[in-house]
């Protein structure tokens, strides 16, 4: 738990938020949020929100921005996605729903995608009909009794579109492009995001299809009675023919949700509960001109392993560079590195490649066994 102002927001016990106040466990948000006489609680992990903390916090009579367990399904179950998507005729790919032991003979390199949460990682980009295969049986092996959705794989630039939501209307905000894959040049598996720039500067009419996805996916939501109140995350694809959405989260996704909160000059108070009270204020929140680079540094067996390692050195918050810690622990004092993805390095600049170079100054400075990073984020 950290408390800032009368915001009361939770999270794991990550030692860089023991600045802002005490850590809870998550299973105490409610007798800690009525304890605190919290005004507003920000939910931020998909686990808690697909478990239904936001639910318990309302039936408690406390303001939380995020959304109900139900509406949470958009991240929590990929089939559910792509059915609404379909339902509503939202720009997507082509896919089958498997369960285990149906039949389908891959003909070409497909995506598969483990249905439910799986922290960034349930996800294969096969090149081939043999990979296919070898995906869908991984992902069965991962978990027998679940959905896999085998998608028609797209090509193109990915782009992420996040909007602030209060159940029917969405305000979008700057647009963001993660890095997926865990090596330089887009190489290597799938991973959670090793680094993210915003703004992107797309074609307006690009950023129209965007925007207009994610609204009409919110009112798809209010007509099926699941409103979806906080932030939705749209990963597209950008094709010849088009943007297509990949994949919602309901969530400030990370590594974006740096870059883009790096710029934010607005006080989220006022969106975030206005958002959670059902009516969203007029216009935009305020963002500073200029860019922001996130830079993941991993462990270096990252996303099969977690990093193991003393933490000797790491850059200090500036200005214009901001250092999140993600996978980070304590012990007897020092800082240990103990998640595949460690840490995030934002910086700010008036530029995109001075954003970036900013950036990697920062991460120049990290100092852990086993540290790893792409050098290509935002080029």
């Amino acid at each position: 738990m950290a408390r800032h102002g009368h915001v009361l927001s939770f999270t794991h016990d990550n030692p860089s938020f023991r600045r802002f106040g005490r850590v809870v466990p998550a299973e105490s948000v409610v007798v800690a949020a009525e304890r605190c006489g919290a005004e507003l609680v920000v939910v931020g992990p998909e686990g808690p929100l697909a478990e239904g903390v936001v639910d318990a916090l309302t039936a408690a009579g406390i303001l939380a921005f995020g959304p109900s367990a139900a509406a949470a399904r958009l991240e929590s179950s990929k089939v559910f996605t792509k059915s609404l998507a379909l339902r509503y005729g939202l720009p997507t790919a082509a896919a089958h729903v498997l369960r285990r032991g149906d039949a389908f003979t891959p003909d070409r390199g497909w995506v598969v995608k483990l249905d439910g949460l799986a922290a960034g990682k349930g996800v294969w980009v096969c090149e081939s009909a043999e990979e296919t295969e070898s995906a869908i049986a991984a992902a069965f092996a991962a978990r027998p009794d679940a959905e896999v959705l085998v998608e028609e794989r797209l090509v193109g630039p990915e782009l992420s579109v996040l909007g602030l939501c209060d159940g029917q209307r969405v305000v979008p905000l700057p647009a963001a492009r993660d890095h997926k894959r865990r090596f330089d040049g887009d190489q290597g598996p799938n991973t959670g995001g090793m680094g993210a720039i915003a703004p992107v500067e797309v074609p307006a009419e690009v950023l129209a299809v965007c925007h207009d996805v994610l609204q009409r996916a919110v009112e798809g939501m209010a007509q099926d009675g699941v409103p979806f109140v906080g932030v939705l995350y749209g990963g597209f694809m950008l094709t010849p023919e088009g943007p297509r959405l990949l994949e919602f989260n309901v969530r400030f996704g990370d590594p974006e949700c740096q870059a883009i909160l790096a710029l934010w000059e607005d006080d989220p108070v006022r969106w975030f509960a206005s958002a959670a009270r059902g009516a969203l204020p007029e216009g935009h929140p305020r963002f500073r001109a200029g860019a922001a680079c996130c830079v993941v540094v991993a462990g270096e067996s990252y996303p099969a392993g977690a990093a193991n390692a003393r933490i000797d050195a790491l850059p200090a918050d500036e200005s214009d560079l901001f250092v999140d810690q993600a996978g980070t622990t304590l012990r007897a004092g020092e800082l240990w590195a103990t998640g595949g993805r460690v840490l995030g390095i934002t910086g700010v600049a008036d530029t995109p490649e001075a954003a970036r170079l900013r950036a990697y100054a920062g991460v120049a400075e990290v100092r852990f066994s086993g540290a790893a990073w792409r050098s290509d984020i935002g080029r």
